[in-house]
């Protein structure tokens, strides 16, 4: 979880982007110590997104200031419709600024009671909702985009070996990438990532899940994509 000492900013951006953490960090204790349930990714949206509603009168400090949030915004890259999970929007005198936040949900148990299964989707799908936040800011449509992640299979976070082709796509604890590419193929469907942004995943463990939140990093002009693909 990232610090939130920027929580009294007197900068608008700063002090939102501290908001989303300490959002995340209640979210993820209440998860762990089982106040709240989160059986999929619609419910973990509506209580991330209530936490955070609560903390925004707190962090207003000019009558000029206000912030809004909007699930499932709907946006356009090109010529597809796109849904942002959560757009957090704040607004000054002196600013307006937007985080775009994507959210995944992986429980073991899927909230029919089955078994979930297709670990390897759910990790392709973490890379993806980097790029399409990458996507989003390049466009315009946020200045900053996070990813808020959580699951409940430990070998996940903490792998014996990484020998699937899966592991192309690797959300392991510690793990670092990007710039980068990927094209390894899951669920017999072909994929096509590019990520510009580096990364560094640090999960942190509440209880039974594991919750991890990350935000790319802009590369130097002396970093080159790498090309990686998967052993299978």
């Amino acid at each position: 979880m990232s610090e939130n000492k920027n929580i009294e900013s007197d900068c608008l951006s700063l002090r939102m982007r501290a908001a989303v953490s300490l959002a995340w960090s209640l979210l993820a204790r209440k998860i762990g110590g089982k106040i709240i349930a989160i059986n999929k990714e619609a419910s973990m949206q509506l209580q991330f997104s209530y936490l955070l509603q609560q903390l925004l009168p707190l962090i207003v400090f000019h009558k000029s200031e206000s912030f809004t949030l909007e699930l499932e915004s709907g946006v356009k890259i090109g010529k597809a419709n796109c849904e942002i999970d959560v757009l957090f929007t704040g607004t000054s005198e002196l600013q307006t600024h937007k985080i775009a936040i994507e959210m995944k949900c992986y429980r073991t148990l899927a909230s029919s009671g089955g078994k979930r299964g297709a670990t390897d989707i759910f990790m392709k799908d973490v890379y993806e909702d980097l790029a399409i936040l990458e996507r989003y800011v390049d466009v315009g449509h946020a200045h900053e985009g996070i990813a808020l992640v959580m699951n409940d299979m430990g070998r996940m976070v903490h792998p014996v070996q990484k020998k699937a082709k899966c592991w192309a796509y690797d959300i392991s604890h510690g793990t670092t990438f990007g710039p980068i590419k990927l094209s390894t193929p899951i669920g017999g469907k072909d994929v096509n990532i590019e990520l510009k942004n580096k990364y560094t995943l640090d999960w942190t463990r509440h209880g039974d899940f594991w919750f991890l939140e990350v935000q790319g990093q802009l590369c130097g002009n002396d970093e080159v994509n790498n090309e990686r693909e998967a052993v299978i």
